[in-house]
């Protein structure tokens, strides 16, 4: 069993910066993977940036490409998402996400990739 733990959000004028963190209790194998999601009322649940937990294979949304940075500290079980130049349009509730043991199976970008999810942290960019 996982638990997952999100912090970080909060309210950030456009162009600015926001750092998200999770922290994972339990054990996280060499073939996990650990994602962040994002969602806005009315809206799907959207794929932003995912990091495998052994190596340095990481994936984004284009829509972050350039501007978010997912890392992580394999000692802390804890990943994060580094945010700049951030746009009103990134204001949503992100969600972090492990996949217990990431298989290939469902795409890295897909919902259906991870068994594990967190309460979710409210990001707002104001304009």
């Amino acid at each position: 069993q996982v638990q997952l733990v999100e912090s970080g959000g909060g309210l950030v004028r456009a162009w600015g910066s926001l750092r998200l963190s999770c922290a994972a209790s339990g054990r996280l194998t060499s073939g996990a993977a650990m994602a962040w999601f994002r969602q806005v009322p009315g809206k799907e649940r959207e794929f932003v940036a995912a990091i495998r937990w052994s190596g340095s294979i990481t994936d984004y949304a284009d829509s972050v490409k350039g501007r978010f940075t997912i890392s992580r500290d394999n000692a802390k079980n804890t990943v994060y998402l580094q945010m700049n130049s951030l746009k009103p349009e990134d204001t949503a509730i992100y969600y972090c996400s492990v996949s217990s043991f990431y298989n290939g199976v469902y795409s890295i970008h897909s919902l259906r990739a991870y068994n594990y999810w967190g309460q979710g942290t409210q990001v707002t960019v104001s304009s």
